[in-house]
């Protein structure tokens, strides 16, 4: 007969779900940073009694801050911007000493962003690092508790944190501005998934058409897979109207070239496609791609930075901003009629 496998030890997450609490609610109680009512702090003394909890190791090295440990929360560690930017921090952090946990949260749905939190917080982290390029990252950052050190890392400054950013409105203007130099008469946009309701990217875009006098064409929206750009650039390849498209990603211009190849549509001869990033593929896709340098492990680096002063208490500098590199490569010229 099999042996019966051992009762899985409470989580902070259990214990905010039986007191009826958030997370970072029963994390309060825990560190006593921070004033909880105490009709809540009895909720979750009571819960912690019940399931016997027992924090670990790690959580109380939070509350006498020794904790050697950094919790970096992302959507996504596949793409390349993601993954470079996890890169910087690491290397950063682990030169000062600092242990790295990387926890992934998929969605908004509540009970995946509270697990998400849970997980972070049952390690009790020295300090957080939000990427907050998408949705779920936003909507993580809004959960944690505040007597956590944290940084959030983007393209857009926002919320009441120290923040490390990548400008890509003004890059995204930048690049808007150097299609329409070419001579097109305006510039469709492939957005990718924003994190909040517009992102840099786009709204460089539009203040570039705006200034010119130009109204801004209608989105195509894209997903994070290339094959979407490809489909995209099948309809664009159908429209003899549109000779400039500027892509949210560089891998969804790939795709957006490869769909207009697909139907005969030549690039840049035809249509001009530029994309964000500058992926390492970008210099090597055929026609080299134009594109915006961002320095992702560079921004990695500078979340880092911000969370060290955060965790010393030192939070003068709260925001590092570095503006992304007009790259112009064969996959832009002049318009010709198609």
């Amino acid at each position: 007969m099999a042996a019966k496998k051992a009762p899985r030890p409470a989580v902070i997450a259990d214990v905010a779900k039986l007191a009826g609490v958030s997370v970072p609610t029963v994390s309060r109680v825990l560190t006593g940073a921070a004033r909880v009512r105490p009709e809540k702090e009895r909720l979750v003394l009571d819960a912690i009694a019940k399931l016997n909890y027992r924090p670990s190791a790690t959580a109380r090295a939070l509350a006498s801050r020794q904790s050697h440990t950094i919790a970096i929360v992302a959507g996504n560690t596949s793409q390349y911007g993601y993954a470079e930017t996890i890169r910087g921090i690491e290397e950063e952090a682990r030169a000062d000493g600092y242990t790295v946990t990387i926890t992934v949260v998929e969605t908004v749905e509540p009970d995946e962003v509270e697990r998400a939190v849970a997980l972070v917080l049952d390690q009790s982290p020295a300090g957080v690092v939000v990427l907050k390029f998408d949705p779920p990252g936003v909507a993580v950052l809004d959960s944690l508790p505040r007597d956590v050190p944290v940084v959030a890392v983007s393209g857009v400054r926002s919320r009441d944190v120290p923040q490390a950013v990548l400008d890509e409105s003004r890059a995204a203007e930048a690049l808007t501005e150097h299609l329409l130099g070419l001579g097109h008469r305006t510039v469709h946009h492939v957005r990718v998934p924003p994190s909040r309701r517009e992102d840099g990217r786009t709204t460089g875009w539009r203040r570039a058409l705006k200034h010119a006098g130009i109204e801004p064409p209608a989105l195509y929206e894209a997903t994070w897979s290339p094959a979407s750009g490809r489909a995209i650039g099948h309809d664009i390849a159908r429209d003899p109207e549109v000779t400039a498209v500027f892509c949210g990603n560089d891998e969804i211009a790939m795709g957006v070239i490869k769909g207009l190849s697909d139907a005969g549509v030549k690039v840049p001869d035809d249509v001009s496609v530029a994309g964000f990033d500058d992926h390492p593929l970008a210099a090597m896709w055929s026609p080299a791609l134009t594109t915006v340098r961002q320095d992702f492990v560079g921004l990695g680096v500078r979340s880092f930075e911000l969370l060290r002063g955060a965790m010393s208490g030192d939070e003068a500098r709260r925001t590092s901003t570095a503006l992304p590199e007009l790259i112009v490569r064969e996959s832009t010229g002049a318009p010709h009629p198609r």
